[in-house]
């Protein structure tokens, strides 16, 4: 059975960090892209980082140079880190995986954790 958990979501202020981490169970990362989505209330689901086996990686242009998404295999554990963070960045922001062609439509998801970010 596959398990992502959440964790590290919170509230912050306009320029401030956080970082995101997801535990995984039933799957590992060093075979799987890992990703992570988010959603604004009102607002469609966006995927905003993704890694792929190999370490490769992607970011919506939203978030290039300010979020970078990484790995750790023998933890597996994927971990968000949110830089420069402002208002339009809050929202549940959920971790997922699946296998390399499935990325971007992942069958695998955590539970979500809340970002807040205040102006």
């Amino acid at each position: 059975q596959v398990q992502l958990v959440e964790s590290g979501g919170g509230s912050v202020q306009a320029g401030g960090s956080l970082r995101l981490s997801c535990v995984a169970s039933g799957l590992s990362y060093s075979n799987r892209c890992g990703a992570w989505f988010r959603q604004a209330p009102g607002k469609e689901r966006e995927g905003v980082a993704f890694i792929w086996s190999d370490s490769s990686n992607s970011y919506a242009d939203s978030v290039k140079g300010r979020f970078t998404i990484s790995k750790y295999n023998s933890k597996n554990t994927l971990y968000l880190q949110m830089n420069s963070l402002k208002p339009e960045d809050t929202a549940m922001y959920y971790c997922a995986a699946d296998w390399w062609s499935r990325c971007r439509e992942p069958n695998y998801w955590g539970q979500g954790t809340q970002v807040t970010v205040s102006s």
